[in-house]
């Protein structure tokens, strides 16, 4: 009997740390089940890669970039600065939302895919699907960092 409730313990504690990691990886606004301005893409669907560099100027270059309707872009992120910065993309709302918390968290690192977490030297990247026309945001929402301008935008044609 002892290991019938040792397992069912154990089982019980395994779920709910499951159940809570899985709240804990969506976005600050419900979760990842749907994006307005695209997908997360496939590596092996790439049509093009753009290569950005974040600056402790709080600059990325390019700031604007220019891609078409139904692209899959990857995005290669080098982090040329001495502090930590990050790459998101987002419409406007979210990129605000998500500035907010990191007021609270400011040291929360990202592992989703629209969103990206470098250390000073550090390279990573974002593959995405652009699957509507319009504008889509990118910023480094590290306090004081898109406050200070540290945004682009992603024009989609």
């Amino acid at each position: 009997m002892k290991h019938t409730c040792c397992k069912f313990a154990a089982t019980l504690l395994v779920s709910c740390l499951a159940a809570g990691s899985a709240l804990a990886s969506g976005t600050h606004s419900g979760g990842h089940a749907h994006y307005s301005y695209g997908a997360p893409g496939v590596a092996s669907k790439v049509t093009r890669t753009i290569e950005v560099e974040a600056a402790d100027t709080m600059r990325f270059t390019p700031s604007t970039i220019s891609v078409k309707k139904g692209e899959t872009i990857r995005f290669v992120i080098r982090n040329v600065g001495a502090v930590a910065h990050e790459f998101s993309l987002g419409t406007q709302k979210e990129l605000d939302e998500h500035y907010e918390v990191m007021k609270k968290y400011p040291n929360m690192e990202h592992d989703e895919p629209n969103k990206i977490s470098l250390q000073p030297g550090a390279q990573g990247e974002i593959i995405w699907r652009f699957t509507k026309s319009g504008t889509v945001q990118f910023a480094c929402l590290h306090v004081g960092h898109y406050d200070a301008g540290m945004k682009g935008v992603v024009k989609v044609k």
